[in-house]
């Protein structure tokens, strides 16, 4: 079993009017020559979680973390233009809190955080994660 260290949150960077989930991220992943969709988990407009890779096995979706993290990914995250927008929704915010609440139960040492806080090429989550869960 991996030993889970970090919780880290992402985001589609698509824009409010495309309502896609793992099926759509997985095709992309795999047109980019992986073998699966990179994140565990999905959580779609309508609040809807989906899985993708088990936990069990490693991620890809944060270079050098991938290893003791589970990937979580909003869809939406820019807007129109394709400029970075916390355009989340309120179903999505509620599946978010419930879905790291049982990760954290699950992983109690996990560490949630956003995927730019490791790298200052994106901007994904297009929110600070750290702030959102710790500072309730």
């Amino acid at each position: 079993m991996r030993k889970i260290r970090e919780i880290i949150l992402h985001c589609s960077a698509t824009h409010p009017g495309m309502d896609i989930g793992v099926a759509e991220i997985r095709g992309w992943h795999q047109d980019r020559g992986w073998s699966d969709v990179g994140y565990h988990f999905v959580v779609r407009r309508n609040g809807a979680v989906e899985t993708g890779r088990k936990i069990a096995d490693v991620g890809a979706h944060v270079q050098g973390h991938n290893q003791n993290s589970i990937g979580v990914c909003l869809v939406g995250g820019v807007n129109r233009g394709n400029v970075p927008d916390c355009n989340f929704t309120a179903p999505q915010w509620s599946a978010l809190h419930d879905l790291v609440s049982e990760l954290i139960d699950d992983y109690p040492d996990a560490q949630v955080i956003g995927h730019r806080s490791y790298t200052t090429k994106k901007d994904c989550p297009v929110f600070d994660a750290v702030s959102w869960w710790y500072g309730k």
